[in-house]
């Protein structure tokens, strides 16, 4: 069996690699129209109820991983396409900033479909959070990248971590977590990554209590 070297191709000596900080530091990268589509297929939630900190925080201790920061993405309606659509993601945003979340958002685009009526449809969300996701591995942020999404064009984010970990010479995990339950249309994470399977328990345990649709200065009666 051919033993590892730790002598390079000019006869010098390799660095070591660097183990992990102790707790591993986590950020959290959430694409949030596919965690609430995963939870409307797997749990039967019908609204993007997540408190997006809470759940990343909850996953994260149960590894032994310490959260660093949070990341979120999303594609919001114009006003005049959903007026109320547009009022819940605006209201769900700034309490995520408010949390200490880094928000990112962009207008839904529409294409006019053959019968006359529309498709939403996101654009530059995957794009950004792949940019965010190397930024921080490049710049030795995070010991953990978990990113809260199934959609497989984030495979190649998680090989282009593998490489900045060999020429960092240090340690770097690339976790994909979702929901997933017995039935569940896709049990599958993000090719190339750790996958982490969100129970009901876990995703109804980091529920946001607040009703976003709810106009400003419109609050329900107190019991």
């Amino acid at each position: 069996m051919k033993k590892s070297s730790n002598i390079n191709s000019r006869g010098g000596v390799k660095a070591a690699w660097r183990a992990p900080q102790d707790p591993p530091v986590a950020i959290a990268f959430v694409d949030g129209q596919n965690l609430f589509k995963s939870a409307r297929q797997v749990f039967g939630h019908t609204v993007p109820n997540y408190d997006v900190v809470a759940l990343s925080r909850r996953v994260c201790e149960a590894r032994g991983w310490r959260l660093g920061r949070v990341h979120f993405y999303t594609g919001v309606p114009p006003r005049d396409k959903n007026p109320a659509l547009n009022r819940f993601w605006r209201s769900k945003l700034q309490q995520m900033h408010n949390q200490g979340a880094e928000v990112f958002s962009r207008p839904l685009r529409y294409r006019a479909l053959a019968d006359g009526g529309e498709k939403a449809e996101e654009k530059g969300v995957d794009v950004r959070i792949a940019v965010d996701i190397i930024r921080a591995a490049l710049r030795e942020e995070c010991d953990v990248a978990l990113i809260f999404s199934q959609d497989q064009d984030l495979s190649e984010v998680a090989l282009e971590l593998r490489e900045i970990a060999r020429e960092q010479r240090r340690w770097i995990k690339v976790a994909s977590a979702f929901p997933c339950d017995r039935g569940a249309e896709n049990p599958r994470g993000v090719n190339n990554t750790d996958w982490v399977k969100i129970d009901r328990e876990t995703y109804d345990a980091c529920l946001d209590s607040q009703n976003h649709f709810l106009r400003r200065g419109h609050s329900p009666a107190r019991r």
